[in-house]
């Protein structure tokens, strides 16, 4: 039986509000998928872009080498193509392009069939005291959780 792969993005909720989610597949090369099944992937530091032709594009997403591979092997950090059905693609390019909202992948999974996936979300940035209040709640809700256990 094969474990389960759900790499996160935990920064992201942290850094970002998020108004809408999505999931797109995305397009990999035989040393790349063989690697996200070896969980040796990280996407904290990538964000998604359009090129000129409308497609959208996940970058700064890290996948490590595979360790069996040979010349065949791919580059840990090239742009990889996100695959969405075109009424997606076009909502996306225009909540990005008017609004100014940026694409955050949030999660890396791989389905039943063996597909793998990404999980994106259409952000808009945090303010700084927006982030401190969260630091704030997070803080009261330990300390509320500690006085429960001592009584």
């Amino acid at each position: 039986m094969q474990k389960k792969i759900n790499i996160q993005n935990k920064k992201a909720r942290f850094e970002y509000e998020i108004l809408s989610k999505y999931i797109a597949g995305i397009q990999l090369s035989g040393t790349e998928i063989k690697s996200i099944r070896e969980s040796k992937a990280r996407i904290t530091e990538s964000f998604c872009e359009f090129n000129e032709k409308g497609e959208l594009f996940v970058i700064n997403m890290f996948i490590e080498q595979y360790s069996h591979g040979s010349f065949y092997n791919h580059y840990s950090k090239s742009e990889r193509k996100l695959l969405l059905n075109k009424q997606e693609l076009k909502k996306l390019t225009k909540e990005v392009q008017n609004v100014g909202l940026t694409i955050i992948p949030l999660r890396l999974f791989i389905t039943d069939k063996g597909w793998a996936k990404l999980q994106i979300a259409l952000c808009k940035g945090k303010k700084l005291y927006d982030k401190r209040e969260v630091i704030k709640d997070r803080d009261n809700k330990k300390s509320l959780a500690r006085l429960k256990k001592n009584y």
